[in-house]
């Protein structure tokens, strides 16, 4: 079993892996209240504090979407 710690996650650029586009950073994950497994993590578009602040745009990536998590970055698929 792998550990990972959520400040980690962050540090993290999200990358679609279809298009090579950064999505952004990691600011909260949902977790389940039965297993206490990662269901989806909130990406804001926008990297930054100030930038969530102003209203940053929020995507949902679902764990499934997660192809790989390297030590740079954490590459998904939107279109499932």
């Amino acid at each position: 079993m792998i550990s990972v710690r959520l400040s980690e996650l962050q540090n993290k650029d999200v990358v679609d892996i279809m298009t090579g586009e950064k999505i952004g950073n990691i600011s909260d994950v949902e977790i389940s209240n039965d297993t206490g497994n990662v269901l989806k993590m909130i990406v804001y578009e926008k990297k930054g504090l100030i930038n969530m602040l102003r209203g940053g745009e929020e995507v949902t990536i679902t764990w499934s979407q997660i192809k790989k998590i390297g030590t740079d970055v954490i590459l998904v698929s939107r279109n499932l």
